[in-house]
């Protein structure tokens, strides 16, 4: 089995001062680079994933501008693979699948934001197109959500979404689990 890492919109507008502060997204950001480090010593693939907003109303990921950026903590190198995406699942109207295939990727450790999201739509459509998925928990953030006028905090949204995803669509794990 090839194993790639996968990053997913560790974008400037996540951390403070963004456009859709999350909580934690240092914590995540910082153990999402402890693995990148790991994984590029060890010449293991690595491809990020962008979120670009597509819509004019979009209140983040504006294209150009600082807040879409990919987070310094995690800049791409030379030769990785950069994914531009306009929806939460990474896979839809990409060219994310075919980059993991010809690249002999069939086990992908995934890292990044939104839990809820794009982690969990991602996740879900890599195990439907075949992928061994490994979701390392500590480094994704989230935020807090409401449902029917009910608060639910990050870490509330997280668990369930983590718990969810274990279930049949991943390994959930930690950072310091992989690519020790």
């Amino acid at each position: 089995m090839a194993q790639g890492l996968l990053l997913i919109d560790i974008q400037n507008d996540y951390f403070a001062g963004g456009a859709m502060e999350l909580v934690a997204m240092e914590r995540a950001a910082d153990k999402a680079a402890s693995v990148l480090k790991r994984c590029r010593s060890k010449g293991c693939a690595v491809f990020h994933v962008q979120h670009l907003a597509a819509r004019p109303e979009a209140g983040f990921f504006i294209p150009d501008t600082p807040g879409a950026e990919i987070n310094t903590r995690v800049q791409p190198a030379a030769g990785e693979s950069v994914t531009q995406k306009h929806f939460p699942n990474a896979f839809r109207d990409t060219d994310l699948e075919q980059a993991l295939r010809s690249s002999g990727i069939d086990e992908l450790v995934i890292v990044g934001a939104m839990s809820h999201m794009c982690i969990d739509a991602t996740t879900r459509a890599a195990f439907d197109l075949g992928f061994t998925c490994t979701v390392l928990e500590d480094a994704c953030a989230t935020r807090d959500l409401t449902f029917n006028d009910k608060p639910v905090s990050a870490s509330d949204v997280h668990a369930s979404f983590m718990a969810a995803l274990g279930g049949i669509y991943a390994t959930v794990t930690t950072a310091d689990s992989v690519c020790s």
